[in-house]
């Protein structure tokens, strides 16, 4: 299978259209230059993942905030966009980065950290309404912690993958393994997986390329159109096994029906 790259097509989206005529090395820029214009919004949904609000709370045995020795657990965003989930995890009682490309995204971020750490709204717990453990820091990078040894006992990808063109999916992997600690997780809100890989992007689809990025050691493109191998998990040449893979019971409005929840550990 190959890519068609960002060749514009009938009806593709505005953010598709951004993209369009913009070199590989200038996608941040053009991240950037969103932000920097308001157009933000295209991709703001304005409040934490009910998905991962649910998982966190409903999964202690998984995503407990302390480690029995009290060490608070470390949580990473990439792409955190406005910092809802990052406010939200830190909340919960993780010690939460989260990382951006620009810089207006970042503060803006911090803007609201500030506002929601000292006043928590309703939309940032599920079921369980309030936690009993203080909440975390959080901190802000715009590079991806680029030559240093901190690793994060959890990971959480939701809109980062399908913004980088499929030519970088391969390195996203790896450096996902690589910031991940050896007992942590890797969280993937898989969107969208009702768009068609072929078609440009972003956002790119992503039916099949978490399974052969992570656990069969894939390219994220040539085959993800293939069955997952579950039965032979463990014969497979990627670096993480898939630890659970479920449809949400709640989920933002434009992956409802669609979405799938993954959660990635190290072998």
């Amino acid at each position: 299978m190959t890519h068609p790259g960002n060749q514009k097509v009938p009806g593709s989206s505005w953010i598709t259209d951004h993209f369009s005529e913009r070199a590989l090395q200038d996608h941040g820029s053009g991240w950037s230059a969103l932000w920097d214009t308001k157009n933000n919004v295209l991709w703001d949904r304005g409040k934490p993942s009910p998905a991962l609000i649910d998982l966190i709370e409903q999964r202690k045995d998984l995503f407990q905030p302390l480690t029995p020795n009290g060490r608070r657990k470390k949580a990473l965003v990439p792409g955190c966009g406005q910092g809802y989930d990052v406010v939200m995890l830190a909340l919960h009682g993780f010690d939460v980065y989260g990382l951006d490309i620009s810089a207006t995204g970042i503060s803006a971020a911090q803007g609201y950290a500030c506002n929601e750490l000292q006043k928590p709204q309703e939309y940032n717990f599920g079921e369980q309404k309030s936690v009993s453990t203080a909440p975390g820091p959080s901190d802000w990078e715009q590079t991806a912690l680029e030559g240093g040894e901190v690793q994060f006992d959890i990971i959480y990808d939701y809109t980062f993958l399908c913004a980088l063109h499929p030519d970088m999916r391969q390195q996203w992997s790896k450096r996902m393994w690589e910031l991940l600690r050896c007992d942590g997780y890797l969280v993937c809100l898989e969107f969208p997986l009702y768009k068609e890989p072929m078609l440009p992007g972003p956002p790119w689809g992503l039916q099949g390329v978490h399974w052969d990025l992570l656990a069969r050691g894939g390219d994220g493109v040539a085959n993800i159109g293939m069955a997952p191998e579950i039965a032979h998990e463990d014969q497979l040449m990627g670096q993480f096994k898939r630890v659970l893979h479920a449809k949400p019971a709640r989920t933002y409005e434009s992956g409802i029906g669609t979405d799938m929840l993954s959660i990635y550990a190290r072998k």
